[in-house]
């Protein structure tokens, strides 16, 4: 279920992998991909209602901090200390939410969701694109983004920090999870060099000599420039089958995420 995980004070921080969850065929098992507005009951061929499950599962496991036991999977029964997990309709750009005490409904459309309220899941989800973790665990206040190319370029990682500093973060502490990595992540020449015009660390070469983007080397240089301690997990999303991957299997797979909450 968890692939990471890390904690600083009392904020918390996870990666999920494809295992422990509800999901069948090629979206199993832990697939935590939401339906876009447009759609009804189906993400992509999966019933909604497995979906919710295994965040459901997600959700309890944080709290608890290890998997669920027996039939105490869902709802996130009495006792938990989460009030919810948040995520987001993600479009690949920089718009940020801060999540308050009351619960979002339905979740946002953007790519940054900011905290200072203990008890809330922040899960940006990703199958190669990169979900951002960021966290001053002295002020409380927590960040996330979900990160590919447009939203890098667009600059989801300063939107969220900036946003972060207004609630009062100062030193700040972020996780790169899991994602495509520079070796795989292979594009057109043209598109390489528009990245890199805004993202000069971002330029990368395949393992078999052609342009790519390296998402990670970019997002670390944008956090650096805020200062910020960066611990990434080196798994790659297109090599590692333990994870989703949309370049390496198309459509019909699911989303892992990323997860960060200051526990009350």
């Amino acid at each position: 279920m968890f692939s990471f995980q890390d904690h600083r004070g009392r904020v918390e921080v996870a990666f999920t992998d494809r295992f422990g969850g509800m999901s069948g065929g090629p979206f199993a098992q832990l697939n935590l991909r939401v339906p876009e507005p447009s759609q009804a009951a189906l993400v992509h061929g999966e019933d909604e209602d497995t979906v919710g499950e295994n965040w459901d599962i997600v959700g309890y496991a944080m709290d608890r901090g290890a998997e669920p036991v027996g039939d105490d999977y869902f709802g996130l029964p009495g006792g938990i200390t989460v009030k919810g997990l948040v995520s987001m309709h993600q479009v690949h750009g920089a718009d940020v939410t801060v999540v308050g005490d009351d619960p979002l409904q339905p979740d946002p459309t953007g790519d940054g969701l900011v905290t200072s309220t203990p008890g809330w899941i922040l899960a940006p989800r990703a199958a190669d694109c990169v979900p951002v973790l960021v966290a001053d665990p002295d002020h409380g206040v927590v960040g996330a983004a979900h990160a590919g190319r447009k939203g890098m370029v667009a600059g989801v990682v300063a939107q969220t920090i900036e946003t972060m500093r207004r609630l009062g973060a100062t030193r700040l502490v972020a996780w790169l999870g899991p994602h495509a990595c520079g070796r795989c992540y292979e594009v057109p020449a043209d598109m390489r060099e528009a990245v890199v015009d805004v993202v000069p660390e971002a330029w990368g070469e395949t393992s078999w000599g052609t342009p790519s983007v390296d998402l990670g080397a970019g997002i670390t240089a944008q956090l650096q420039a805020y200062g910020a301690e960066v611990v990434t997990v080196a798994h790659c999303t297109i090599e590692d089958q333990r994870y989703y991957s949309y370049r390496r299997d198309g459509r019909d797979t699911g989303r892992q995420a990323g997860l960060i909450w200051v526990r009350p």
